[in-house]
């Protein structure tokens, strides 16, 4: 068993992981290239919608299993939520 992370199956799901976080982000570059353009078809959009929900799937299995490998917090921890609080046009595509 792979407790600690170094086992073949722990280092799979890693480099799964990686894989899947890098193709989430190149798809969130192209959807910026695309949204500058002037004229994108409906089709076009739909496609890129279809890839964006598909990378967010995948970032969010990815979040849960990296959640559940985390020490339990203790209740004298900051609660601290990522994201809250940004201001818009702070995000990836502006």
């Amino acid at each position: 068993m792979d407790d600690d992370g170094s086992g073949f199956v722990s280092r799979l799901a890693d480099e799964m992981e990686e894989e899947q976080l890098k193709a989430g982000d190149e798809i969130v570059a192209h959807a910026c290239e695309l949204l500058s353009e002037p004229k994108v078809s409906v089709r076009e959009l739909r496609f890129l919608v279809k890839c964006l929900c598909q990378a967010l799937r995948d970032a969010l299995r990815v979040a849960e299993s990296r959640g559940r490998r985390l020490p339990a917090r203790t209740d004298d921890e900051p609660q601290g939520r990522p994201g809250v609080g940004l201001k818009p046009g702070t995000g990836a595509c502006q």
